[in-house]
């Protein structure tokens, strides 16, 4: 589990960094077109603060991996990682929308998801 925590917190701090510092550039590399409105601008940014989020409490609760709180963090972590892998794959086969990373995307949440499961798996 500790090795998730620190990938996790790696990678969802980096991405909500990119977002919160500029969103219309990762959401053109994920789904195509860019963010053009000053809401959609202010939506990217709020969701990066939240990923941002994520990853730090991911990262901070590496070093205590069997705690209930970091068990807590990893189920609420399936669940992210099940709705981002949902909603990357409709966005492709339900709305048409395609940009260079949304596929590579939907397959990390998608391992993302089954390592989630690992770690939670009882032993």
């Amino acid at each position: 589990m500790r090795m998730f925590l620190i990938v996790t917190g790696v990678l969802e701090a980096a991405t909500g960094i990119a977002l919160a510092a500029s969103p219309s550039l990762p959401v053109s590399l994920l789904l195509g077109p860019s963010l053009d409105t000053r809401g959609g601008l202010v939506i990217g940014r709020l969701a990066g603060a939240a990923l941002l989020t994520l990853g730090l409490g991911c990262y901070l609760a590496r070093n205590d991996p069997a705690s209930r709180a970091a068990r807590g963090l990893v189920a609420a972590m399936l669940f992210y990682n099940i709705a981002a892998t949902t909603l990357l794959a409709h966005a492709r086969l339900g709305l048409g929308l395609s940009g260079i990373g949304l596929w590579p995307a939907t397959v990390l949440h998608a391992g993302l998801t089954v390592w989630c499961i690992a770690c939670l798996w009882p032993r």
